[in-house]
């Protein structure tokens, strides 16, 4: 299992906007989360949750390109969450290892920069119609069989397009790229091992997401962002024990050291 440490380079994001805006500072954090267990570092320069700011291909350039850099030139292997193809054409030029695109390669001019490159790429389901998470309803009785269709479709699509299939990885979504009911992330949760069977490896962030602050909310009381970190390492082991190759995550330690010993437990000898 890959787990792809969270580098936030951003103001706004929901969970950690405003602490890694400074270079330095980011490529601090990227390195402990090496420390700490990740194997690829996922760097993102513009949040995608409802409510966040635009962020020019520019700016998020100019975030990016020094942070990137110093990442790949310590060795640190690096994906880079993006949805903008000028983007993807430079970071592919600086060589990480794997393109994360939100919109699925929506964009045609994604689909020639990445058909070009050797990068790995992470397509995500959303049911928003745009790069930006939405507050949609949407039913948990449905929402497997709109994955599954969804990412039949686009799989058909993109090797028409001249890309590689075992170069795809797959995202259902969660949270708001899903719904704003907390069920819709639960049933995707629940029934993940269905998406196994599309062959190619899944990637799952829920990390510290709306639905798990109102999952174990009560009442209208959702839980705070910084008290979701037990409900997201269940959710993370979970889908570690169905099979999902990539986690994203932003409590690397923590899930490194669940898995650390899950795997000692059932490797003692004795009985069984």
């Amino acid at each position: 299992m890959e787990i792809l440490g969270i580098l936030n380079l951003t103001r706004d994001s929901f969970s950690d906007g405003g602490q890694f805006v400074d270079p330095a500072a980011a490529i601090e954090h990227a390195r402990r989360l090496v420390a700490d267990g990740a194997t690829l570092i996922d760097v993102g320069a513009e949040s995608t949750h409802p409510d966040a700011e635009d962020v020019s291909a520019e700016e998020e350039l100019r975030r990016l390109m020094p942070v990137v850099e110093a990442l790949r030139a310590g060795g640190i292997r690096v994906s880079v969450d993006t949805y903008k193809p000028v983007v993807m054409r430079a970071m592919v030029a600086l060589g990480v290892e794997m393109i994360n695109d939100v919109t699925a390669l929506r964009d045609p001019e994604a689909v020639a920069v990445v058909r070009d490159a050797e990068a790995r790429v992470v397509l995500m389901h959303s049911t928003a119609t745009g790069a930006r998470a939405e507050r949609v309803d949407v039913h948990p009785d449905t929402i497997v069989e709109r994955i599954v269709g969804f990412f039949r479709a686009r799989l058909k699509e993109l090797e028409a397009a001249g890309i590689e299939r075992e170069r795809l990885v797959l995202d259902p979504g969660m949270g708001f790229f899903l719904g704003q009911d907390p069920r819709v992330s639960a049933a995707v949760l629940r029934d993940v091992h269905r998406l196994a069977d599309l062959g190619l490896p899944l990637c799952v962030s829920t990390s510290r997401k709306s639905f798990i602050g109102a999952l174990l909310g009560t009442g209208d009381e959702v839980r705070p962002v910084d008290q979701r970190g037990a409900g997201t390492l269940a959710t993370e082991i979970w889908a570690a024990e169905r099979g999902v190759q990539y986690i994203r995550t932003h409590d690397v330690r923590a899930l490194r050291d669940a898995m650390t010993l899950r795997r000692a437990i059932a490797e003692t000898p004795g009985r069984g």
